[in-house]
């Protein structure tokens, strides 16, 4: 499935979750299979047999694609969430949004120190989320392979923020 293809079927609703922002709703692709196996096909074929050990999903999106990822690249799966959404000790990292600031955590056992990471989200914006991220996996000992998205919105610069980190994006806008 071609790139055109797969953005047709990404919903775009405009002032949400605020005036101004217009969101891409990847509810409409994953709901398709053929794009969703498109998808996940496209986001872990850089990464195969590239010594992955885990697969590192942002919540809360990068839960659906990052855990179809791991499972594709035979990878490990931790997840990264919004404060206090998991149950045991967690390490925190706050960033900024296009629209705001908030914070991520990730369990205190989730990374083992050495291990090779694979940061998995639906979209690369402004860059805050995936350097939150970046910092959460590296404070735990991780070793960050790259990043994949399903989405990048160029304009907003969020590669800026991950100098020197490698970035697959499947859809860029």
């Amino acid at each position: 499935m071609t790139a055109d293809q797969l953005k047709k079927k990404i919903r775009h609703v405009p002032d949400f979750p605020k005036r101004g922002i217009l969101f891409y709703d990847i509810t409409t692709l994953l709901r398709d299979p053929a794009g969703f196996h498109a998808v996940i096909d496209s986001l872990a074929a850089p990464f195969h047999d590239k010594g992955i050990d885990l697969v590192v999903g942002v919540e809360s999106r990068g839960f659906i694609v990052g855990a179809a990822v791991a499972d594709r690249i035979r990878a490990g799966f931790s997840p990264v969430r919004k404060v206090g959404k998991l149950p045991s000790k967690t390490v925190r990292a706050t960033y900024d949004l296009e629209y705001g600031t908030d914070a991520l955590e990730i369990h205190d056992d989730a990374v083992t120190k050495g291990q090779h990471v694979l940061v998995v989200d639906d979209l690369l914006a402004t860059g805050g989320t995936a350097k939150a991220t970046l910092d959460l996996v590296t404070g735990l000992g991780g070793k960050v392979h790259a990043f994949a998205f399903l989405i990048e919105l160029v304009g907003l610069s969020g590669r800026e923020r991950l100098k020197g980190q490698t970035i697959h994006s499947v859809l860029t806008y």
